[in-house]
């Protein structure tokens, strides 16, 4: 499909040659950026701002896509299986990541694509151990913008979070000033590319990149958000200048991540080291509540003598291998303790599901 839609056949895998097709043959950007030895930038985020415009683009990423899951997964968790065990074992470093999430290795299992179609059929191969078990699921519903509701203190988010309100769709209807109902698809993409993209510092040169939209237009997008939502601007500006007074930022037990660089002369350093003063008390406290969660339902497992066991940490998402009989006092017991593992005003949601296989239970 590829080859059809370019005119010609050549290298996926060459940077150079794709550069050469898509900006020499098929033209599709008049002043395309290069890479400092001249070819043409051909990375996911130049592929992801084609795509909204070009197919060719698009089924660039899917191909780049298959590849990374076959040379990654496929073709490697196999080789991971424990002779003894008969079952694949990744570890957890505690101290990998400056946020404080947990990192997967040997082999990594947080980065399966769920969104795919590819990366769900390689949940799928993720199964009980056994017959009669089955896999629970548990997963943080959006947890980073509501803990991002809770630092900021703003009235709008936090109602919308308290009235059990779609976030995006709440703020779409804000933002562009229609009702819930009359929200479009679009209006709530948007939304969503801005309430994430804020949390992690994003400019409005990168939000009109994103969305394929003039930079005029994400300026007026950005500036109406604020009006809607002032907290939050006054979260980000007073956050940046703690960083700036103190060199670190907190999550929110009291963490810290210093910042040694956040004064720096060099303003893309100081801009990066930003971006990371906003976004750290964020992700960061998402870090520890799933931590916390996860030290609380060891302990009450262990406590009702329960056979059922925690086996896989996916960032906001436990899965747990869990016998049968005791699903309903698992489940409770998951359910409960992470949503009370970290003292919260907003209101914290868990998604639970259940299945014979990954996919299904997620």
């Amino acid at each position: 499909m590829i080859f059809e839609e370019a005119g010609c056949s050549f290298n996926l895998n060459s940077p150079k040659q794709l550069g050469e097709i898509l900006f020499n043959s098929l033209k599709l950007e008049e002043k395309p950026k290069k890479t400092k030895t001249g070819q043409y930038q051909t990375n996911e985020q130049v592929l992801t701002r084609l795509a909204v415009r070009f197919d060719i683009a698009r089924h660039i990423l899917e191909y780049r896509e298959a590849t990374k899951l076959k040379n990654t997964y496929v073709d490697v968790l196999p080789s991971h299986v424990l002779e003894k065990t008969g079952r694949i074992h990744t570890t957890y470093a505690q101290v990998a990541t400056a946020t404080g999430r947990l990192a997967s290795n040997g082999p990594n299992l947080q980065n399966i694509p769920i969104r795919s179609a590819q990366g769900q059929e390689i949940r799928k191969a993720f199964i009980p151990r056994s017959p009669d078990r089955v896999l629970l699921s548990a997963d943080y519903s959006q947890i980073e913008l509501r803990i991002m509701a809770e630092l900021s203190g703003d009235p709008g988010m936090l109602e919308a979070f308290e009235r059990g309100q779609d976030v995006h769709s709440a703020t779409a209807s804000r933002v562009y000033g229609v009702g819930l109902t009359d929200v479009s698809d679009e209006m709530r993409r948007q939304a969503k590319m801005i309430n994430f993209g804020l949390m992690y510092g994003m400019s409005v040169f990168g939000l009109s990149q994103r969305l394929g939209i003039p930079r005029k237009e994400a300026q007026e997008i950005v500036e109406s958000y604020f009006a809607q939502f002032p907290g939050i601007k006054t979260y980000i500006d007073k956050t940046i200048e703690f960083a700036h007074e103190n060199g670190f930022v907190e999550t929110i037990v009291g963490r810290r991540r210093y910042l040694r660089d956040i004064n720096s002369r060099n303003k893309t350093i100081r801009m990066s080291m930003e971006r990371n003063a906003i976004n750290t008390p964020i992700q960061g406290s998402g870090a520890d509540m799933i931590k916390m969660a996860m030290v609380r339902i060891q302990r009450a497992m262990r406590d009702a003598g329960l056979e059922s066991r925690m086996v896989l940490q996916i960032h906001d998402e436990l899965v747990f291998d869990v016998v049968k009989p005791e699903l309903g006092p698992v489940r409770e017991i998951v359910e409960s303790n992470m949503i009370q593992a970290m003292p919260m005003t907003v209101p914290i949601e868990v998604d639970i599901g259940v299945g014979d296989n990954w996919l299904e239970a997620h």
